[in-house]
């Protein structure tokens, strides 16, 4: 055996063994829960209201609370702020495609465009998580079902939710009353090498986007954005090592995660949804929120694991929206993700790993973010 050969494979069994090992905690619990509240605030009014099909929308304004989770409150209250306008950004263009009816290439272009202008917006004002990967999602998930409402009405929506989760992520500044001069300064401007690997970074988000959209709508698929989605998992890894990981943690997390989908939503005896007749909907938002707790609770402890709670909770918040063939979703799902995942993967092989344009090389993490 070649030496290059030992060398791949000595990789590829490292990857493999980080699907059984964790990052130290972090206040993980606490993040988690004011994730949780910031998407269930907003989704029990909709349900209480009779409109449980808006709630895709509220989620994806709702995903705010994911950003700055271990950064001083004024700092995080910045990056909301900034992450709130690349999530709106998105349910707006994906709503205004779904009002139009503009499917497939259009999407995929759509899409494309905005994941690298979304990385270059991320990378020059330092968001946490890295890169447009939630924007591009929000823009894919709203495009994707029939909007029954205006599309200005769908932002509201999702602007009320982000304003609520960033008075959450907040309000423990009422408590602590701690505030650190300085904190909630941005990051230094994009310039020199810092900004070439900015561009060279957004490129890669181009490529990988529109090469797996491009693929998914040539295959009849019709979820194509899954696959542009998982196709930008990797370009967020600080390096090679750590985005070969986040693509492998992605499939592998998925995969299982569609496990969860098929015993909620396939008619068996054992699903919730027959266990408690005439309440679906209900049963389904509940379980969007505690799923959206379980995948705060380890996005950056173990990144697959959070997958196997996050892939419920898009699949079950479109089922929400507009209701499919459960084993189409499953199998769209699956295929779509392994398709792009492979395809990020791939992009950041070819097109070599620049230092990340605000932190520079580090080492391999072991967490998914």
């Amino acid at each position: 055996m070649s030496t290059h050969m030992e060398v791949t494979l000595q990789s590829l069994l490292r990857h493999v063994r980080t699907l059984h090992s964790f990052a130290p905690a972090n206040k993980d619990r606490l993040a988690a829960l004011r994730v949780a509240i910031s998407v269930a605030g907003p989704s029990l009014l909709l349900l209480a209201a009779g409109r449980p099909d808006l709630i895709i929308y509220a989620v994806c304004g709702a995903l705010t609370g994911m950003y700055g989770r271990s950064e001083p409150h004024q700092l995080r209250l910045r990056h909301q702020g900034q992450a709130a306008f690349l999530l709106l950004a998105g349910v707006g263009v994906g709503a205004g495609l779904s009002v139009n009816h503009i499917h497939s290439w259009g999407l995929v272009v759509t899409e494309t465009v905005l994941a690298g202008a979304g990385s270059l917006f991320a990378d020059k004002v330092g968001l946490k998580p890295n890169g447009p990967f939630w924007g591009i999602l929000a823009l894919g998930a709203c495009a994707s079902i029939p909007t029954a409402i205006p599309w200005h009405a769908a932002v509201l929506i999702a602007a009320a939710s982000a304003a609520f989760s960033m008075v959450i992520g907040f309000g423990g500044w009422v408590r602590a009353r701690a505030w650190e001069r300085g904190a909630g300064r941005g990051v230094a401007p994009l310039r020199g090498a810092r900004r070439r690997a900015a561009w060279i970074h957004a490129a890669r988000y181009v490529a990988a986007v529109g090469a797996a959209g491009s693929i998914g709508v040539l295959s009849g698929s019709g979820h194509p954005h899954w696959a542009m989605a998982a196709a930008a998992v990797p370009l967020a890894g600080a390096d090679m090592s750590s985005s070969v990981y986040r693509g492998i943690h992605r499939i592998v997390g998925t995969l299982v995660g569609l496990v969860v989908v098929a015993a909620v939503l396939f008619p068996w005896a054992g699903s919730p949804l027959r266990a408690f007749p005439g309440h679906e909907a209900a049963v389904l938002a509940l379980l969007v929120i505690v799923l959206q707790f379980t995948t705060e609770l380890f996005m950056t402890r173990h990144y697959g694991l959070a997958m196997v709670s996050f892939t419920p909770v898009v699949l079950l918040m479109t089922q929400l929206a507009a209701p499919a063939d459960p084993q189409v979703l499953v199998t769209e799902r699956a295929v779509e993700t392994l398709l792009g995942a492979s395809i990020g993967i791939l992009v950041v092989v070819l097109v070599r790993n620049r230092p990340h344009p605000r932190t520079g090389p580090v080492p391999r993490p072991v967490q998914g973010l």
